[in-house]
């Protein structure tokens, strides 16, 4: 997904570099389309730019179709044994609105299939709270006084600094 993105929005730049604003590189028929589209000038794109667009748009087409190969494998998979083990756990986790198939594959066999002893494991792993050496005190490198020890200062004195006769 991030090739595709990257790849969109490369498309798209480049037509904002020319003032293009209203192409969609991700319609159907955006490399048809592409031969068409002019400036707000009326010209029409650079030769050298049409074939650079060109070429990003028979990128992005290879990469959607890998994509749709990949898609189609996981669905495939998921259909084999869909009552049992991870796979009944994607299912169910799809069914949530906002959380997709590929989410919820990530999901499965990323986050919940590591064993956590807990609740409070579950929020570590995930980053909504700190592990358990990590209390709101200093660590053991920051203990002790804020300031520096000085001679003269009571921490001084503590720490066995001996003060210089003036």
């Amino acid at each position: 997904m991030g090739e595709r993105t990257r790849i969109v929005n490369r498309i798209k730049s480049t037509l904002a570099r020319l003032g293009v604003r209203n192409f969609k590189p991700t319609l159907r028929k955006a490399a048809e389309r592409l031969a068409t589209v002019h400036t707000p000038e009326g010209m029409p794109l650079p030769p050298n730019t049409l074939a650079e667009l060109q070429r990003d748009m028979a990128r992005l087409g290879c990469v959607v179709s890998q994509i749709r190969e990949i898609e189609q494998a996981r669905q495939k998979r998921l259909e084999q044994q869909p009552e049992t083990g991870p796979h009944a756990m994607v299912r169910r986790l799809a069914r949530i609105v906002g959380v997709g198939v590929e989410t919820a594959d990530m999901l499965v066999h990323e986050v919940l299939s590591r064993p956590m002893r807990d609740r409070r494991a579950v929020a570590r792993y995930a980053g909504l709270t700190g592990s358990p050496d990590e209390s709101g005190a200093r660590n053991a490198a920051n203990k002790g006084s804020p300031e520096p020890a000085t001679p003269g200062s009571p921490t001084g004195q503590a720490r066995g600094l001996k003060a210089h006769a003036a």
